[in-house]
């Protein structure tokens, strides 16, 4: 159904104007019933009283017995004195019948007419429509009365037929006066409709607007209040709502805003005595050897905790910055191969990756380095922490036709915590350099998927105690959507957890 025609505006229209037609047509059928009986009663009447005067006028000069002659010239008196009127007169008597005028075979008159003249011996009308004309048939039988009142037939029996010409015009007229009155009341009630509509939507307008501007972040929206219906009630109800509202986003931001920077602030902190400790475990390591087995044991644990302690300051530290919007971009044209080899060599990991890069110079684009080098790094130490051997890292250039094939892909975001493996962000650009880490592993559970992006997010209980720190695929995310690139993750056919991070690619990336 089209969405004008689902609209207030179209239904409030349509209704009045529905209204106002059964209004008019009810209105115009009872009036036009009650004036066409009115007339045709009124005509009727005067038709049968003028049938009846005038047949008593005549009837002393007809004998009792009267012939066919005598009939005929009854009827011609009767048709010729009202000869403005057309009237058809007949006339009949034992079986012998006279009309006025020759040929006329009166075929208006029916057998229960006639049945009921010769039987009921009272005056019989009744109106009947041949040819498309109306027409009033009177049946008159003529009888005596003696000096006691009795009543008796005498076999004479006149019928009238007079067509209601006149009477059919008139309710013509009124036909057309119902109809021509019928298009004015739309008009008015479509107009109606019109200022009404206006009137209910103005305020139902305000209010898809203001829903609008809240919905944009604008948390001190208001409506005003005008009158005291429904629709005032609604724009108070709303009013409160936004205050409520307001309130309970303001607060929530405070105690957001106090998390963050206590966050930030605890991991500043700790960073100067974890620097102290990195320090003393360092010489305790290298000690280690000349210590006995046990407390060889304890200084090497306690260096690897330290170790992780620092991973996830430096994590916390950096999520902050996210949060805080003080992450920047510092972009340097780079060779994209070279990167990803001097993040593989820095950590270690060359002989437990296999490669699958351009040449060298061949894929050339503007990122950050550093947060290029840490998008990596966080794949595929999560691939060979929790995935199996083969890991593989290719890089490769690609070109796409537009924004719709990313915008059907799910651009839905990973901003932050939004927790999605689907597309970080829905970019428009043509170019774009794609990085896949794949590893062999048990893949992900499916139910696992929406969530590997959230912030502290474990697939599994068992590693709640891990090196991980379960901020390294969220603070991925953050980095690809920083660059206006987008991330997904998924299990491939064969087995094994996939990641692919598309980022937009600057001139010259096309050779790949």
């Amino acid at each position: 159904m089209p969405e004008a025609v689902r609209s207030l505006r179209f239904r409030l229209v349509a209704g009045f104007g529905l209204i106002a037609v059964v209004s008019a047509l009810g209105t115009g059928a009872l009036t036009f019933r009650e004036a066409r009986t009115g007339v045709l009663q009124q005509s009727q009447d005067t038709v049968v009283n003028q049938f009846r005067d005038s047949v008593d006028a005549l009837l002393p000069d007809v004998p009792s017995q009267p012939d066919r002659a005598q009939l005929g010239s009854l009827v011609f008196s009767l048709a010729s004195t009202h000869r403005s009127q057309h009237w058809r007169v007949l006339a009949t008597y034992r079986g012998v019948e006279a009309p006025s005028e020759a040929g006329d075979d009166f075929g208006e008159l029916t057998a229960a007419l006639r049945h009921s003249v010769e039987t009921r011996s009272v005056a019989v009308f009744q109106r009947v429509h041949s040819g498309g004309a109306s027409a009033l048939v009177v049946g008159l039988p003529v009888v005596f009365a003696d000096g006691t009142g009795s009543r008796a037939d005498s076999g004479l029996a006149l019928y009238l037929v007079v067509p209601q010409t006149t009477e059919q015009r008139y309710v013509s007229t009124l036909v057309s006066a119902v109809e021509r009155a019928a298009l004015p009341a739309l008009g008015l009630a479509v107009l109606l409709a019109l200022f009404v509509a206006r009137g209910v939507l103005r305020p139902v307008r305000a209010l898809r607007q203001a829903t609008r501007r809240m919905a944009d972040g604008h948390l001190d929206t208001r409506l005003s209040v005008h009158g005291s219906d429904e629709l005032a009630d609604l724009s108070a109800a709303f009013n409160e709502t936004a205050v409520a509202l307001e309130r309970s986003v303001s607060e929530l931001r405070r105690m957001e805003a106090q998390a963050r920077r206590f966050v930030a602030d605890v991991s500043h902190e700790l960073r100067t005595p974890l620097a102290a400790m990195s320090a003393v475990t360092d010489v305790l390591d290298d000690e280690a050897v000349h210590l006995e087995h046990g407390t060889a044991e304890a200084v090497q644990l306690i260096g690897e905790e330290t170790e992780r302690l620092v991973r996830l300051v430096n994590d916390l530290m950096e999520i902050s910055r996210f949060d805080a919007g003080a992450a920047e971009l510092h972009l340097d044209e780079i060779d994209m191969a070279e990167s990803v080899r001097r993040t593989l060599a820095a950590r270690g990991w060359q002989d437990r990756v296999t490669v699958r890069l351009p040449p060298p110079g061949a894929l050339r684009t503007p990122v950050d380095p550093r947060r290029f080098d840490v998008v990596v790094a966080n794949l595929v130490g999560n691939a060979l922490r929790h995935g199996a051997p083969p890991v593989t890292v290719t890089l490769t250039a690609h070109r796409e036709p537009g924004a719709g094939d990313a915008a059907k892909a799910g651009a839905a975001g990973t901003a932050g915590a939004a927790g999605t493996a689907g597309f970080a962000r829905a970019a428009g650009e043509r170019s774009w350099v794609r990085l896949v880490v794949a590893d062999s592993g048990p893949g992900i559970a499916p139910d696992a998927l929406p969530h590997v992006f959230e912030r502290f997010y474990k697939a599994s209980s068992a590693r709640t105690r891990s090196e991980s720190s379960g901020l390294g695929l969220a603070i991925t995310a953050e980095n690809v959507r920083l660059h206006g690139g987008r991330i997904r993750a998924e299990n491939g056919a064969a087995g094994g957890a996939v990641f692919t991070v598309d980022l937009p690619a600057g001139r010259g990336d096309g050779r790949g």
